[in-house]
């Protein structure tokens, strides 16, 4: 063999490996969380990322921030719709996050938060008392 062909060999499967890895995925995440404030605000969790290209990676959710805010809170069969990935990988990290907020024994929540050009829209339906307004980071780990 040439050493020109198996430079080109080399050059187009390397061309068809980084067109497939480019292909932005759907994904989502299903999430449980619970946290209080009182001027700091804190939440934890647990939730499960599914891609469209059939990966899917447990994680570890976290919310923290400051702000004038009070009160308790549980969100139960939460969703999260990602935007921009490419990669399942790609999700995790730290999110900014701004909110403000009202709710007593039973309300529904939404919430977009960003990391770079990854957007993470959040709503869930749940249970406590809050009022305020915090800001922070919503942060993503592998479990």
């Amino acid at each position: 063999m040439s050493r020109s062909f198996v430079l080109a060999a080399a050059l187009v499967f390397a061309g068809t490996a980084t067109s497939a890895s480019a292909a932005k995925l759907d994904c989502e995440m299903t999430f449980s969380m619970a946290g209080w404030s009182a001027f700091y605000k804190t939440a934890s969790g647990n939730g499960t990322v599914r891609c469209s290209n059939g990966t899917s990676m447990k994680v570890k959710i976290s919310a923290k921030g400051g702000g004038v805010s009070f009160g308790k809170s549980e969100i139960d069969d939460g969703i999260g719709k990602f935007s921009e990935v490419y990669d399942i990988e790609d999700i995790i990290g730290g999110y900014a996050t701004a909110e403000a907020h009202a709710g007593a024994v039973k309300s529904t929540s939404a919430r977009v938060v960003t990391k770079g050009p990854i957007s993470l829209a959040l709503s869930g339906k749940g249970r406590g008392w809050d009022l305020g307004v915090a800001f922070g980071s919503f942060i993503i780990e592998k479990r």
